[in-house]
């Protein structure tokens, strides 16, 4: 993807609840260590205010990749005492690793980005906001701009680019990716900062290649499960 920096780089994905901003952080790091596999890569799960969607819920996936994931401890129990790990930090400053942050759903969950701003502007970094049209709170452009503001103003840095990740879970077809668009566009002239790309199934890719460049769209497998769905696996 043509958003992948040159060298190694901090990666931020921010969004509202039901963004699905996990599963495209997710995505976005198994694309980045497949395409290049002699980058150290590393995830961390800053998502400490959802029990619902979690990157670490891929932790083994991830792994087996050959990318470092560190999560914060109980990130994979329903428990709301969640405690950010020494070497998250160490993570964040170390040049040689891209890292990637998927960060909790509101300007709460910004917060814990914004424990780490200092550190994260002396590095290479990209925030991402990861909008889905189909949410409540960025179904339209006022809406979606009072989150995108309260995001920046928690996190203490500059988004950078936008994310169209609309979608209605299994329901999604190419036609919803598409109509997110004219919304993502609105943002994106708002706040004069570029859409990034989007993201979609993989198997909606090829219909949608022919209306979005390849190098613009991510192709998403499902990684993330709802609550619900873990408690029934174990």
């Amino acid at each position: 993807m043509k958003v992948f920096k040159g060298k190694p780089c901090v990666y931020i994905f921010t969004g509202h609840f039901g963004s699905g901003k996990s599963e495209v952080a997710i995505n976005f790091a198994m694309n980045l260590k497949r395409t290049h596999p002699e980058r150290k890569v590393a995830m961390i799960d800053l998502d400490i205010i959802n029990p619902f969607f979690r990157s670490a819920d891929a932790q083994a996936a991830l792994e087996k990749e050959g990318i470092l994931v560190e999560i914060p401890t109980c990130a994979n129990s329903n428990v709301e005492g969640i405690a950010l790990t020494g070497k998250m930090g160490a993570l964040i400053d170390d040049t040689e690793y891209d890292v990637i942050l998927d960060v909790g759903g509101d300007d709460l969950g910004a917060r814990a980005v914004g424990y780490y701003c200092d550190r994260i502007a002396r590095r290479d970094h990209i925030i991402f906001f990861v909008v889905n049209k189909n949410r409540p709170f960025t179904k339209d452009k006022e809406s979606a701009l009072k989150i995108f503001d309260e995001v920046e103003s928690a996190t203490r840095l500059k988004i950078n680019g936008i994310i169209n990740n609309t979608n209605v879970l299994e329901m999604t077809d190419a036609e919803t990716v598409l109509a997110g668009l004219p919304l993502i566009n609105e943002i994106s002239e708002a706040k004069g900062i570029p859409v990034m790309f989007s993201a979609a199934g993989r198997h909606l890719c090829d219909e949608l290649n022919k209306s979005i460049p390849e190098d613009e769209l991510l192709p998403l497998d499902e990684y993330v499960k709802l609550l619900w769905d873990r408690r029934e696996n174990h």
